[in-house]
Order: C-alpha cells, then sequence, then structure tokens
C-alpha cells in the first residue's frame, strides 16, 4: 500500500518547510525513531550528546547545538511513547541573522514505518528518508539494449531493479579467414536479429502483465535502438507501452543509470499527463453530462456526504485544513482523492472554479 494523495501532499509541503532553513556551521539536528523503538533511549542519547557538545571550539556553534539538542529532549518528552510508525523530528537555530536565536522543533510520524535509527547535526535537515516516502510507487520498465548487449530493469521510485540480462553471439567486425564478406554481413545480421527478438521476448515476459507499470523506456548508444524498437521484435501491447527513446552512451549498469537520469523529463510528464488526463475526464463529463460532475466546495460536500463521489479533485492551493476535512469525508464513504497541482491548464482552471471537484459514481438528474 502505498500512500494517499494528502498524505503525499502534506509530506511534499513538511519538506519544503524544512528544506528552506540553513545552518551557518553543522548545528541543525535531525533525528529518526524507528518503529517499535524505545524514544526514552533516544532521549538518553541526545542528553550524553548534549554533554559532548561542550566540546565545540566555537561558542555560537556550541550554544546553537546546545540549544536545538535541549529543545529537542523537551519536545519528546511530550510522547509518551514512540508513535506506530516512527518519529522524524528536527530542531534548531533558524534566526536569519547571525547572533540571533530563534530555536525551533518540528516533527511528525510519518505515513510510512521509518526503519533506521539516526542522530544528525549538519549544515541541513536529513529530509531524503520522507522524501522517499512521497515517491510514487508505480514502476517504469526500463530497457538498455545494442547489437551484442541488453539490459532489463524497473525503475520504482529512485530504485533500479534490474531483471534480466543477455548476450548476443553477433560477431565481432572481423571475419574469420576463409569466409566471403557477404557470408559473414548475413551471420553478422542473423544473429543480431537473435538477439533483438530474444530481448523482445524477455520485454513481454517482464512487463506485460507487470501491475502498476506505467510505461517503458527504450535507451542505447548508436541507431541500434531505434532498429530493436521500431522492427517486428516486440510484440505490439508491449510496444505500446513505450514512453520514449534515449540515446546513452553505455549498455551495462551504467547504462540504466544514465537511462534514468536521461528520462527525467519524460518520468515528470508523465506525472503531469495523470493530472491532465484525470482533469481533461472531468471537464468532458462537465460538457456532455453534467450530472455526472460537481464543482465547488458546498455543492462537493454534499455529494460526497451522500456518497456518490467515485473520484474527488482537490487543488494543491486548497486551504490544509479543507483538505483534511475533505479527505476524513471521502475515507468514510470510500472515494478515490486525486491532488491537482496549478503546473497544468487544466489545473489553474480547478483552482479558479472552487479548487474542489468531483466525478460522481453514477449521474445525478436535476
Amino acid at each position: 500500500m502505498g500512500i494517499s494523495a494528502t498524505q503525499r501532499f502534506k509530506l511534499k509541503k513538511f519538506i519544503k518547510e524544512l528544506s528552506q532553513h540553513r545552518g551557518r556551521h553543522t548545528e541543525l539536528v535531525t533525528v529518526y525513531v524507528p518503529a517499535g523503538y524505545d524514544i526514552v533511549k533516544i532521549q538518553q542519547h541526545l542528553a550524553q550528546e548534549q554533554g559532548t557538545a561542550v566540546n565545540i571550539k566555537s561558542t555560537s556553534t556550541r550554544k546553537n547545538v546546545q540549544d536545538a539538542l535541549e529543545k529537542m529532549i523537551q519536545h519528546l518528552k511530550l510522547y509518551p511513547k514512540t508513535p506506530t510508525n516512527g518519529l522524524a523530528a528536527f530542531s534548531g537555530n533558524v534566526a536569519e541573522r547571525e547572533g540571533q536565536s530563534d530555536v525551533k522543533v518540528w516533527s511528525l510520524e510519518p505515513p510510512e514505518p521509518v526503519n533506521i535509527r539516526i542522530y544528525r547535526c549538519d549544515k541541513e535537515f536529513l529530509l531524503d528518508h520522507l522524501v522517499g516516502m512521497c515517491e510514487d510507487k508505480e514502476i517504469y520498465g526500463l530497457v538498455v539494449v545494442d547489437r551484442r548487449d541488453a539490459q532489463i530493469a524497473i525503475l520504482r521510485g529512485k530504485s533500479i531493479m534490474p531483471l534480466t540480462k543477455t548476450h548476443s553471439e553477433v560477431p565481432g567486425k572481423f571475419k574469420a579467414g576463409g569466409q566471403s564478406a557477404a557470408r559473414f554481413e548475413r551471420l553478422r545480421e542473423g544473429a543480431k536479429k537473435d538477439h533483438f527478438r530474444k530481448v523482445g521476448d524477455y520485454m513481454k515476459e517482464q512487463f506485460l502483465e507487470r501491475e502498476g507499470l506505467k510505461g517503458i523506456i527504450v535507451g542505447g548508444p548508436g541507431p541500434t535502438k531505434y532498429e530493436f524498437a521500431d522492427g517486428n521484435f516486440i510484440t505490439n501491447e508491449v510496444k505500446r507501452k513505450i514512453i520514449g527513446i534515449k540515446d546513452l552512451s553505455y549498455t551495462d549498469e551504467f547504462g540504466l543509470q544514465e537511462l534514468v537520469e536521461k528520462s527525467q523529463d519524460l518520468l515528470a510528464e508523465e506525472e503531469i499527463a495523470t493530472e491532465k488526463k484525470i482533469m481533461q475526464k472531468f471537464f468532458n463529463l462537465l460538457s456532455t453530462k453534467q450530472g455526472m460532475v460537481s464543482y465547488g466546495e458546498e455543492e462537493v460536500k454534499k455529494v460526497l456526504i451522500s456518497g456518490i463521489v467515485d473520484t474527488l479533485l482537490l487543488s494543491e492551493s486548497l486551504n490544509e485544513n479543507m483538505i483534511e476535512e475533505f479527505e476524513e469525508e471521502a475515507e468514510k464513504v470510500g472515494s478515490k482523492i486525486e491532488m491537482i497541482s496549478i503546473e497544468t491548464r487544466e489545473g489553474v482552471q480547478l483552482r479558479d472554479m472552487g479548487q474542489v471537484a468531483a466525478i460522481l459514481r453514477y449521474e445525478v438528474k436535476e
């Protein structure tokens, strides 16, 4: 189970706020408490660190670290026990001017269990573990191919998971003695096609029925990747899932990493495309079957409470308290929630027409 759209929205907002703070020295404190770990032991550890901080030479850094630790310890005492999913806590002096003191503390129970224990003093808060929770859990297929080698993997979030690799028996460019050039070229061409067919079969095996697959990206050096992708080596159902082809320098594990790096534009477009698709469905229904949609806070709240909302569309510009209210009601009646950014024309339209809309489960006649 991934996290909900509203949980992701709140987490992204939390991360954005904390990422704006920078310490002048290594004085911002990050603490991750794993699920099931005794929070009192964390407090004791921080008290020890407070004692060690007296050795910091710089007077201002020493004071900022000790103050941040003290604020963190006092804050953690508010928790009688570690929350179910663990805890992420952050504290530090965030005053804009040097010499001033404005020590703040933040904490949250993440939407997924924390499985690491961390104490860190740095110039910035350590947020990678929360960022990882924000990532969509949908997956993309990755194929790196040339005349002789191929790597097939999936991309989940930022993690590349290799599935299979294959090596062809395409002869090198220099023919053995006694072979005619034409016969040698036929051998090379035949071995290459066998290799491509084998890669196409692996793609069908790995990607055709894979749940959550949003698309496949193919890459490789030179023109070979186009020859492979445009030829009759990949079954049509799999070919339809290809969303892009990228030019690469490598074909091994480095090739997979390079493919992901060069596909960031595609992946961002896919996220936006999903939003646009759901909003276009809403606008199509609005113009053809008005009884299948609703918009505006009050109107949507009525149909949501009555249990007839299939998909609730909430603009990211909506007040956070309102988002929580709608989320609670949606959970009661099993409605899906989609958070819509204002990065698309459709997202701006949603914002301008009341920030809240819904696609209904069935048509409601006036």
